[in-house]
């Protein structure tokens, strides 16, 4: 008598000609102190990496230079470029800028004045976690735009690697947009990817597959990250 056939689960496998794109979040950032100025970039707030990150961006470069990539991007923010730099010079892969995943423009809370109106649990700050949109801060980048060119972004980068791997150092606004675009979320679902966490999508023109959120398995369990839901 013939043995039944069996139907075994199968592994997921990366589907002809799509992109793998691992979004690394920077490193944590330096603390925003009263008094003292943030550098800007084009007008978004531009601090370098906080010695913390530091230790965290060679931790990235650790877990992810064993990695077939392709091409690996940074943003036109310092800390994302700083974050990349240990993988960079082990893998002699030159950065490529997609200034187009830069975070989101705050408007008058720019130079990272949301972490104190956060902290102080701000009455617009409050408002902006209840409707879960940007745009309520004065001047912010108005959510449907910003959606737009992380959008594009994305398509972009998908388009130039069919069946390549490339790793993304961006953001935390960024990570949580391109999740929920992925997912059909809410905005701010997965807003909260910790600094030096790998998040993972793979994109097809049909659709935007998640594989991974805030993986952080690189960071020592004992390793402090400073709690910080936001950007």
């Amino acid at each position: 008598m013939a043995e039944p056939k069996e139907y075994r689960q199968a592994r997921f496998t990366r589907p002809p000609g799509a992109a793998e794109i691992l979004l690394v979040r920077h490193g944590e950032s330096a603390p925003f102190r009263e008094g003292m100025d943030v550098p800007l970039a084009d007008g978004h707030g531009d601090p370098p990496l906080d010695p913390v990150g530091e230790v965290q961006a060679v931790k990235v470069a650790d877990r992810l230079e064993g990695e077939d990539l392709a091409a690996i991007y940074v943003t036109s923010l310092k800390r994302t470029v700083q974050t990349a730099a240990p993988l960079v010079a082990r893998v002699g892969i030159q950065p490529a800028v997609e200034a187009d995943l830069r975070e989101v423009f705050l408007g008058e809370w720019e130079g990272e004045k949301l972490r104190r109106y956060s902290a102080e649990r701000h009455p617009i700050a409050i408002q902006m976690y209840t409707e879960q949109r940007w745009d309520v801060i004065p001047g912010a980048e108005p959510s449907e735009a910003f959606a737009a060119r992380i959008h594009g972004a994305i398509v972009r980068i998908a388009q130039r690697h069919p069946d390549q791997c490339v790793a993304v150092f961006t953001h935390g606004g960024v990570i949580s947009q391109v999740l929920a675009q992925a997912t059909a979320s809410r905005p701010f679902a997965f807003l909260g990817a910790d600094n030096g966490s790998i998040s993972h999508v793979v994109v097809t023109p049909e659709r935007w597959i998640v594989r991974r959120f805030n993986d952080t398995a690189h960071l020592s369990a004992g390793f402090s990250i400073t709690p910080e839901p936001l950007i």
